[in-house]
């Protein structure tokens, strides 16, 4: 290294003063070769559609104020002004956690712009930047400047090869051997360091990539899984599709782009500046004009690079609509894996081999307008830049020595030098050339990236906004009928309901509307209060809101109008994430759901009990409290076939579905909830196990809030909630004397008669 700083330094000090100007003419080459976009008209920023408005710190220092139907409510005052609420600023969770109150004007719906080069790329890539890069004492910074040093240390190491290439032919052509093997081995030694450089600048370049994916998926991981965003993106916001790819793919491949791109546009520009004063000091050596020829290769490679802009293809949109089908098949796939055994039953094979044949053909058919777009590209990218540029760089060779003013040029010591500049002027002017190539093949790679940059950026902003409140989809906006009516702003519905806190862990609803994420209502002024031990059966037709209600209840939908009243969340340290919390809740759950198909998690057999909780290798007292409860729910057997319960299978394919159901229930009997959401949880379990799990419920204080068809759990309920399908409902004592609403519905009282006089018999 001390003799290539050497070589450079006495390079440096033969050139004239007018040698600075040529720098600057060759640095113009390197900026001409870069500025090969135009820029488009700037998309405005998102705004704030904070369109509930919730208004409360994090686990919130809440207003009390009266409440109409008795007993003491909180509930957080006050509206959006001028500054943005707690929400906005992501720090309130929206959990039945926040009052909602009237929207504030939204923004009209912004157009879609079409990825490219343009100020909405930049905008995007430094807000990535900043995710990427979060200081100056970032472990990233610290790649960034290792990987800046390679960089410029393997350009010397070109300039010194190249002049020692030169010099060895020099002594080639005048015959001195001895010169000759000297030279020769300082060019084997330098092939050492010339390799751990190279091998250096790929490995620093991997480990960036890395660092940077790193950075965004913890980002968009903690954006994914605040207020339960990873379920309203699926269900109740339509801009993703696919957001696992977006997780996965989309941000892998950004981050690889970004950090070769970041190798492929800082070498050639330090190529060029050295290479252009080398190229400078040889020429002045020759006496030749220094201006006639960086000015020919100025005006040609400007005017290609204009050309090859004009020409270009839009690669960001073609790179986002690839993959966009890519994701599209990827879960086509994944969808198929998950349903196999239904779609076996039905024998739907052909039908789903339809869908993956169409998915794989317009994935096809969308490749393969990539590749005719980018093979008359590349013919005219690789004629200007190989032929075209050739042509030039032998002109530029030529030049200082044709319109040189030396004085002999019949010597011997004459044409050797001669010979040397030409030859380490050759290789010098290779590798710019390679580098202006390089830079001009970059606006591929850049645009491409506008396309990935687009897809990950969009992604954050949709995590952020849901996580916020702000969910945009589709919707049905239905003539004005009889009932209650969705409030809409520029076709989207504008949630007007209120949420608030109770003390003396009741649920009331008062004029609350089931409404759909399509916005459907399904049933209008729905009003009731339960208390801890009213049992409450629902019942009704498919499609009534049943399910609808009890994710209203556990606030994973929003409440369009009337008022929700629920238990007052926890404030524990470990509910509240602050530093240095118990690792669990020591409080019981205020309400805790089951699906009619549990969620089996990776893990151990305890794992599933405890889950979303887990519990120590050592608890001894958890495993004992475990094992009752397998007891209870009859799946002792299972567990000893299995291999006891730190056994680690894959639960959701070795349980039957009657199996799952009864974990599901394990989980609750562990939990033991003040509230116990139960969506037809027992339908695949036998009457005489769920008649002991309902009865089980009941001695642990458990209140039942139960969806189910199955009279022979009805007499374990106190209270009913019934809805006729068209939009009507009852809510009452569980009498034998209560009439009954739905036509096509037994009398509730008549059916849990004659299912007791069954089990009597």
């Amino acid at each position: 290294m001390p003799a290539i700083l050497t070589k450079i330094r006495e390079q440096a000090f033969r050139v004239k003063p007018t040698t600075t100007i040529a720098v600057g003419v060759g640095v113009g080459v390197a900026l001409a070769a870069c500025a090969l976009y135009g820029t488009r008209e700037k998309k405005q920023a998102p705004p704030c559609h904070n369109n509930n408005n919730y208004k409360v710190a994090k686990n919130g220092q809440l207003q009390t104020v009266a409440n109409g139907a008795g007993g003491e409510v909180q509930s957080c005052g006050g509206r959006c002004g001028a500054e943005q609420c707690a929400l906005c600023r992501g720090d309130a969770d929206t959990d039945n956690k926040q009052n909602i109150e009237d929207a504030d004007e939204t923004h009209p719906p912004e157009p879609e712009h079409v990825p490219g080069l343009n100020l909405e790329f930049l905008r995007q890539l430094v807000s990535l930047a900043r995710i990427m890069v979060p200081g100056v004492r970032s472990h990233e910074v610290a790649l960034l400047a290792a990987h800046t040093v390679c960089l410029f240390s393997r350009t010397f190491l070109s300039i010194y090869v190249a002049t020692l290439e030169g010099s060895i032919v020099k002594h080639i052509v005048q015959k001195d051997l001895r010169s000759f093997s000297a030279l020769l081995m300082q060019w084997f030694g330098i092939a050492v360091p010339a390799t751990f450089i190279n091998s250096m600048i790929r490995y620093l370049e991997s480990r960036l990539a890395l660092a940077f994916r790193t950075r965004l998926v913890n980002h968009a991981y903690e954006l994914y899984f605040k207020n339960q965003t990873y379920y309203k993106v699926a269900n109740l916001d339509a801009r993703i599709e696919n957001a696992d790819h977006r997780l996965t793919e989309d941000v892998s491949v950004f981050t690889q782009s970004v950090a070769h791109l970041y190798s492929s546009l800082t070498k050639p520009c330090f190529d060029l500046l050295l290479i252009v004063l080398t190229l400078a000091s040889y020429s002045s050596k020759m006496k030749g004009n220094i201006f006639l020829g960086p000015g020919i290769a100025t005006v040609v490679i400007c005017l290609t690079g204009q050309l090859l802009r004009l020409l270009s293809p839009r690669f960001g949109a073609l790179a986002g609509e690839e993959a966009r089908m890519k994701a599209n098949l990827r879960h086509v796939h994944s969808r198929l894996i998950a349903h196999a055994e239904e779609v076996a039953f039905y024998g739907g094979h052909k039908v789903e081999l339809g869908q993956l044949q169409s998915a794989y053909k317009q994935l096809v058919a969308q490749m393969t307008s990539v590749f005719n777009k980018k093979l008359w590209y590349v013919m005219l990218e690789q004629f200007c830049m190989k032929y075209v540029w050739s042509g030039t760089g032998m002109v530029m060779l030529a030049l200082p020595i044709l319109t040189g003013t030396r004085g002999d040029s019949t010597s011997h010591e004459s044409i050797s030098s001669r010979t040397e500049y030409m030859t380490t002027s050759r290789n010098l002017l290779n590798s710019a050339a390679d580098a202006i190539e390089r830079l001009m093949s970059s606006y591929k790679e850049v645009v491409t990236l506008a396309g990935y940059a687009t897809r990950v950026s969009d992604m954050l902003v949709v995590f952020g906004e849901v996580a916020r409140g702000r969910c945009v989809r589709a919707v049905h906006v239905a003539a004005p009928a009889a009932g209650f009516q969705v409030t809409f702003r520029d076709r989207q519905p504008v949630p007007q309901g209120k949420i608030s806190y109770t003390t003396d862990l009741s649920i009331r609803l008062k004029n609350v509307p089931i409404v759909t994420p399509a916005c459907d209502v399904v049933a209008s002024g729905v009003t009731l209060e339960l208390k801890p031990g009213t049992h409450l059966l629902i019942v009704g037709p498919n499609g009534c809101g049943k399910s609808s209600l009890f994710r209203i209840i556990s606030g994973l939908w929003p409440v369009f109008g009337g008022e929700l009243s629920v238990p007052k969340p926890c404030e524990c340290a470990h509910c509240a994430a602050e530093p240095g919390a118990p690792p669990h809740c020591l409080a019981r759950p205020v309400m805790f759901y089951i699906p009619q198909r549990p969620y089996m998690s990776m893990g151990s057999l305890i794992d599933q009990i405890t889950y979303p909780s887990r519990v120590e290798a050592a608890d001894a007292a958890a495993e004992a409290r475990a094992m009752h409860i397998l007891r209870v729910v009859r799946l002792d057997a299972c567990a000893a076939r299995h291999g006891g319960l730190r056994a680690v299978c894959d639960w959701r394919s070795t349980l039957s579905g009657g199996e799952k159901q009864r974990m599901a229930c394990a989980r609750m009997f562990y939990h033991r909830p003040v509230y116990a959401l139960l969506d037809e949880c027992t339908s695949a379990v036998s009457l005489e196990t769920e008649v002991v799990m309902y009865e089980e419920a009941i001695k642990e204080g458990i209140t039942l809030l139960s969806i189910t068809h199955r009279p022979s759990v009805w007499r374990y309920h106190t209270h009913v909630l019934e809805f006729d399908g068209a939009g009507g409902w009852s809510f009452r004592p569980l009498e034998k004397d209560a009439p009954a609403i739905t036509p096509t519905l037994p009398r509730i009282a008549e059916m849990a008669e004659t299912d007791r006089e069954q089990t009597i018999e």
